[in-house]
């Protein structure tokens, strides 16, 4: 059985939204990464996935998403042990909704980045950076 984990990247003004996750974190501490989190089991729902994310942008930067969101790609990864499988989506902050460090448990630091940035970033682990490309990907396939 796997653990779901969604996460969202956020476009706006040619950067994307990066957080460096807290040394805290049981998984990739201290290393760049979209904001996202576990699905929870709450008995049936419908859109669990997309009220995921907006639980997990609200709770770990104060962000407000709008509800249409675009699948981007699946990996899967292991955390102690236990296999997840990763669902990345494309979203769209609210306007005039800003980010800020809500949960210093989990989020060290935010930033808006170019995609050049991130890659040659010491904190960006490829998984991330494949995520980031993949996410322009459909960013720029929405626009034709």
């Amino acid at each position: 059985m796997f653990i779901v984990n969604v996460e969202g990247a956020v476009w706006n003004d040619g950067k994307w939204l990066v957080i460096e996750r807290s040394s805290k974190e049981a998984h990739a501490g201290g290393l760049l990464s979209l904001v996202g989190g576990k699905v929870d089991a709450s008995g049936i729902d419908k859109d669990v996935l997309e009220k995921t994310i907006q639980r997990e942008f609200l709770e770990e930067v104060g962000l407000k998403l709008k509800d249409d969101m675009v699948y981007v790609r699946n990996t899967t990864f292991a955390v102690n042990g236990k296999p997840v499988i990763d669902l990345v989506f494309l979203c769209e902050r609210e306007e005039g909704s800003q980010p800020s460090i809500v949960s210093a448990d989990e989020v060290a630091d935010i930033h808006w980045m170019t995609f050049e940035e991130i890659q040659s970033h010491s904190k960006a682990p490829d998984y991330f950076i494949e995520s980031i490309c993949m996410a322009e990907k459909v960013r720029l396939r929405q626009r034709e």
